[in-house]
């Protein structure tokens, strides 16, 4: 059993049991969370895909912990005219554990 779901502007794929990384969201570690936008579900025989969402379908997930992820390097240059700026990054990041899928 597996499903599609959408937040902060992105997909994932949730199973029970499985940690996913998704944008930063305002939970308390330790609270669930539920997510309505479900772009497709399967129960392991069908498959149903959303017109644009499964209607009725829901991931419910408890928030593990927030964090941030590594610090990638953003370099910019210009040939010739001695312009260099170097920048880091880091993403944030709120870790979840899906409990079950309703469809």
């Amino acid at each position: 059993m597996y499903a599609v779901f959408r937040t902060g502007g992105k997909q994932f794929r949730a199973e029970p049991g499985k940690k996913i990384r998704i944008p930063t969201m305002e939970v308390e570690p330790g609270k669930s969370v539920t997510f309505d936008d479900i772009l497709l579900a399967s129960d392991g025989k069908d498959v149903q895909v959303g017109v644009p969402t499964v209607k009725g379908a829901k991931v419910k997930a408890e928030v593990v912990r927030h964090g941030r992820d590594k610090k990638i390097i953003v370099f910019k240059r210009k040939r010739r005219k001695g312009f260099r700026r170097k920048q880091g990054h880091r993403q944030g990041y709120t870790e979840i554990r899906v409990d079950e899928i309703l469809v």
